[in-house]
């Protein structure tokens, strides 16, 4: 099994398979890889997700809830939500995962005012400063991209 202590997700591209694989991959970290420290960062080309409403329109239908339940002991279709906000919700609030955007760039795409202004982002994820990205790269013990 695994060291890693401090796992990176960077979301590079707006694509839903992206999205979706981003929290499938962070639920299995801290569910099966026992991860203490799990953050998904919004990067330069995917800060277009952050803002509200826009995971919520990516469904977890039927047939992908029983997908993924099959392939995992002790988890049953009805435990998974109905989408991506839902499930970012969960992960934040129940498994601890960090939810971060690059504030710089919800800035240059023009939802936000200054670095740290939220009134656009959803309220699961935290816009950072360049210096804090720097600190959570610098200090992953792996860095995986979608």
């Amino acid at each position: 099994m695994s060291e890693t202590k401090n796992l990176l997700l960077v979301v590079a591209t707006t694509e839903p398979a992206n999205q979706y694989a981003s929290y499938v991959v962070a639920f299995m970290a801290k569910k099966l890889g026992n991860v203490p420290n799990v953050t998904i960062f919004y990067g330069p080309n995917a800060v277009n997700m952050t803002k509200k409403g826009e995971l919520a329109k990516l469904a977890i239908t039927q047939e992908i809830k029983e997908l993924i339940a099959g392939q995992l002991d002790g988890l049953a279709p009805g435990d998974l939500p109905d989408n991506l906000e839902q499930m970012a919700r969960f992960q934040k609030d129940q498994l601890g995962v960090v939810i971060a955007s690059c504030g710089t760039f919800n800035v240059i795409n023009g939802f936000a005012d200054t670095v740290e202004d939220a009134a656009n982002v959803e309220d699961f994820i935290v816009p950072i400063k360049l210096p804090d990205v720097w600190g959570a790269i610098s200090g992953a013990d792996k860095v995986l991209y979608f």
